[in-house]
């Protein structure tokens, strides 16, 4: 039922994103600029997901696990017979940070990464519930889905821009308002959405995982730990434009507002997790 509700959310958060962008493309009134950003920003999407797993592998200087006696190794196999998925590729990101994520563009070419600060601070079955998480975001193929709505948000942002610059050149004058609107009002509304699903995403992992291994206590202990950690060890290496791919947001996050968080609220994760009956 959770996992049911949150599809429907996400459902109707890429509909409100996709409506905007309809409204942004009425509002110039078929100009070609609407085509030209939005062919823009689908390349960039496209390499971004085709190559997402390389590059943010790369990004955090994360190394193959080779042994498949390796502790994370054994824990990610055993989640993913459960999920009957192909083996993804196992990294461990040097990084105090407790915390760990997927990638990849389908089931077929996905890896999971976790820091050494995870692996040193979770038992077992916290890091099983983890490994469920991120499993469970292969299984759900959020890595496309994020990637759909960046494309989409991406063009919104793009089209604010042209028409900044359109203001500022002097162009329009008579429809500053208007200008202005797409300048600032759009792509702020569009990142809202975006963040809205990135969230919305994370708690379908969430209840996706527990499921995977009849466990919510374990997940929602880790995901405490996790929080602790960032406060202590924040990320040290990466780029803070990939926090969403995270569990938790690995850098400091202190004074964020809800609606402008890549993660939901850890409190209200926790408490989900612990309702859930198997």
């Amino acid at each position: 039922m959770i996992i049911m509700i949150n599809q429907l959310k996400t459902v109707m958060l890429l509909a409100s994103l996709t409506a905007l962008l309809l409204w942004v493309g009425q509002l110039l009134g078929g100009s070609g600029g609407l085509l030209i950003a939005g062919i823009f920003a689908i390349v960039m999407n496209f390499g971004s997901y085709w190559f997402s797993d390389k590059i943010v592998l790369r990004m955090y200087r994360a190394s193959e696990v080779k042994d498949t006696n390796h502790q994370l190794y054994k824990i990610v196999k055993e989640v993913i017979e459960i999920a009957k998925l192909p083996m993804p590729k196992v990294y461990i990101i040097p990084d105090q940070n407790a915390n760990a994520f997927a990638t990849g563009r389908n089931p077929e070419h996905a890896a999971v990464a976790a820091t050494e600060g995870i692996l040193n601070i979770l038992n077992h079955d916290e890091l099983k519930g983890v490994m469920a998480h991120e499993v469970a975001h292969i299984k759900n193929r959020d890595i496309l889905i994020s990637s759909v709505a960046g494309t989409i948000a991406g063009v919104i942002s793009y089209v604010g821009s042209m028409a900044m610059w359109s203001a500022f050149l002097g162009r329009d004058r008579g429809n500053m308002a208007q200008m202005l609107m797409l300048a600032v009002v759009t792509p702020f509304v569009a990142t809202i959405i975006q963040l809205a699903i990135s969230r919305s995403r994370e708690y379908i992992a969430d209840a996706t995982g527990a499921d995977l291994v009849k466990n919510g206590e374990s997940l929602a202990s880790a995901l405490e730990k996790l929080h602790q950690s960032a406060k202590v060890h924040p990320m040290r290496i990466g780029n803070k434009a990939t926090a969403h791919m995270f569990i938790s947001n690995p850098f400091s996050g202190r004074g964020m507002v809800n609606l402008l968080s890549t993660h939901p609220n850890f409190k209200e994760r926790t408490r989900r997790l612990r309702a859930m009956k198997f």
